[in-house]
């Protein structure tokens, strides 16, 4: 009879500790977005003029790097779901700077973590999946805290809110496709994909909204770049090394990491409902995820 498997291996340590460092990246764009989107070292860029910045120095950084990829590239790739995938995380992305830019950071991350609960919901009619009563649970549970958290109808809504929530809604159909992808395509190469059509997307409509950045805008969009190619490698990373329902909840951290920076740069301190808010919508995602883990185990043993 063999040993139970210990609860805690190196793996998910290298899981916990890439997750980690792709929350702290990921909070990091949302922060130079915000610092772009405001006057701190110039104009302040259209969020549609960040995100060109986002793709097009991430795809120039995945160049650099892909002759160590063992990228392929064939015939018979999926391009036009690729097209799909990156342009709805075009307006995502676009849809969260301009939330970051616009409201404090920790509540825009918040609701962009609803994106779990929209793509459970967009995956019932794009996909076929069925939905009991304790996902739906969990969608409830979620609903609440975003509902806590931009208080509409009240003197304390945000409008900039509606932006983060259509980034979440964007993400959510953006995974959806991506759960399509998954099942043939390996990991890098929607990497290297999405980056390269999302550039061309972006470049283009930031045609229409151009600013010449300052240098230092101009280096802050190469950084914005570099870091979010990373984030999403070390994302990768952590999936890669450990289980998915031990890795994702270190994934919330963002929140925390959004909140320091916004502290430390703007000096906003969130407000206590807007915190109970952000943690009721992530005690849903997290209430999702482990259902999605309890329903792959009892997949397993029946086949």
């Amino acid at each position: 009879m063999s040993a139970a498997p210990l609860p805690f291996q190196p793996r998910h340590m290298r899981g916990a500790l890439f997750m980690i460092c792709a929350a702290a990246l990921l909070a990091a764009t949302s922060m130079l977005a915000k610092i772009l989107g405001n006057d701190l070292f110039g104009p302040p860029l259209h969020p549609m003029q960040v995100s060109a910045g986002r793709f097009a120095f991430a795809f120039a950084t995945l160049c650099a790097v892909a002759p160590f990829l063992k990228l392929k590239l064939t015939r018979d790739t999926p391009y036009g779901w690729h097209l799909l995938r990156s342009t709805l995380g075009w307006m995502g992305v676009s849809f969260t700077f301009a939330a970051a830019a616009r409201m404090p950071l920790a509540e825009a991350t918040a609701i962009t973590f609803l994106s779990p609960i929209c793509t459970m919901i967009f995956a019932i009619p794009f996909l076929g999946e069925k939905v009991g009563p304790v996902r739906w649970s969990a969608a409830g549970i979620s609903l609440v805290g975003a509902l806590v958290l931009m208080r509409p109808g009240t003197d304390a809504f945000q409008a900039a809110a509606l932006l983060a929530l259509a980034a979440a809604l964007l993400t959510g159909l953006e995974m959806t496709v991506i759960k399509r992808l998954s099942g043939s395509e390996p990991a890098i190469r929607i990497l290297f994909v999405n980056n390269f059509f999302g550039a061309t997307i972006a470049v283009t409509a930031a045609t229409f909204v151009w600013v010449p950045p300052t240098f230092e805008q101009w280096m802050l969009l190469i950084v914005l770049g570099m870091i979010m190619v990373t984030a999403q490698t070390c994302f990768i990373q952590a999936m890669k090394s450990a289980d998915a329902s031990f890795a994702v909840p270190f994934f919330y951290m963002t929140l925390v990491f959004a909140a320091f920076y916004d502290f430390g740069l703007f000096g906003v301190i969130p407000e206590p409902l807007s915190w109970l808010g952000a943690a009721i919508i992530i005690a849903g995602a997290l209430f999702l995820a482990y259902r999605e883990r309890q329903l792959e185990r009892l997949n397993r043993t029946r086949t």
